[in-house]
């Protein structure tokens, strides 16, 4: 094959690929308008809008990634969203205002925060019954499941508390105090630690799983932007474990923190009030949900730049990627 020929071919299969990594869906929950936003991975225009039970915040995606489970807030309930139809097939019970929820490897059991009722619901999704509520700290927030799904993380807003829960008996290991306020969990990819944000205390606690003890703090201080308005939620660790990237609430900001160091590496300008971040399926891209300016903002996460910045609905709360 003459040069220039293989270089057309090498160039056309690097495009294939390209396009490959981006045949991927970007679901939004849009807390106001009552919506799931759907955006195509690679153009970012908007494949459709699906209207969903009231306030919707906490999504999280089946394990076959068929279907799109839903905190409807103020519904009192998880809507089961099938990607195929965009129609909602199911209602699972959850308790009263589900926040935040968190599929099991395996596949069956959903944990779901139950903000006015201080419970964790244990949801079977194949049944659509309850398991289990196991009662933890005041204003129950945050939920995450540790790599090999033994352990269960919950945090409590009011009682500023990391409650670890065995997965399977549901018992409570470990009242871990951590930062005021605190929202999301990330667990690192080996399972020995994970990260807890606090909105309130305007930090980040690393826990280690050995005695379940803290072991890191990390503070957040951007030039221009006052103390009470860095406000750490939602956070996305890359592939390797090597950066967490934390939103910063009212800061429109979202913190890129290295993970051996614990220090903050550079603020990136987002979006007003971002609230929650995903990463594209080969971590090129970090979307975020800004629920003041009503958009998503595209970060390139090798340039560590603002690339985009795409309208959704209104008060875009939460992200996740479908492959």
């Amino acid at each position: 094959m003459p040069p220039a020929m293989t270089r057309t071919v090498a160039a056309l299969a690097l495009a294939l690929l390209a396009g490959l990594a981006r045949a991927e869906t970007i679901l939004v929950s849009n807390e106001k308008d009552n919506t799931i936003t759907a955006l195509d991975g690679e153009s970012l225009r908007i494949l459709r809008t699906v209207p969903v039970g009231e306030r919707p915040r906490g999504i999280a995606l089946s394990q076959d990634r068929r279907h799109l489970y839903i905190c409807a807030g103020d519904s009192d309930r998880v809507e089961v969203l099938d990607l195929e139809t965009w129609q909602v097939v199911q209602h699972l019970p959850s308790g009263p205002d589900p926040e935040l929820l968190a599929l099991h490897p395996d596949g069956r059991r959903l944990f779901v925060a139950n903000e006015d009722d201080n419970m964790v619901t244990v949801v079977d999704v194949q049944r659509g019954l309850v398991l289990r509520e196991i009662p933890v700290g005041v204003e129950p927030e945050g939920m995450g499941i540790s790599p090999d799904g033994r352990f269960v993380v919950n945090t409590s807003e009011t009682t500023n508390m990391a409650h670890v829960i065995d997965a399977e008996s549901g018992e409570i290991v470990a009242n871990i105090l951590v930062g005021a306020r605190p929202r999301a969990v990330a667990w690192a990819p080996d399972g020995r630690r994970f990260w807890v944000s606090a909105e309130i205390g305007g930090t980040l606690t690393l826990i280690e799983t050995e005695g379940w003890r803290v072991t890191g703090h990390v503070e957040f201080a951007v030039p221009g932007v006052p103390p009470e308005a860095i406000q750490p939620v939602g956070m996305a660790l890359s592939g390797d474990g090597a950066r967490l990237f934390v939103a910063l609430g009212p800061a429109n900001r979202v913190a890129v923190v290295d993970t051996r160091t614990a220090r903050v590496e550079r603020y990136l300008l987002v979006g007003q009030r971002v609230w929650n971040l995903a990463l594209s399926t080969d971590g090129s891209r970090l979307y975020t949900t800004n629920g003041v300016s009503n958009d998503l903002s595209v970060i390139d996460v090798a340039a560590m730049r603002v690339t985009r910045s795409v309208p959704v609905g209104q008060a875009p709360w939460g992200v996740v990627v479908r492959p």
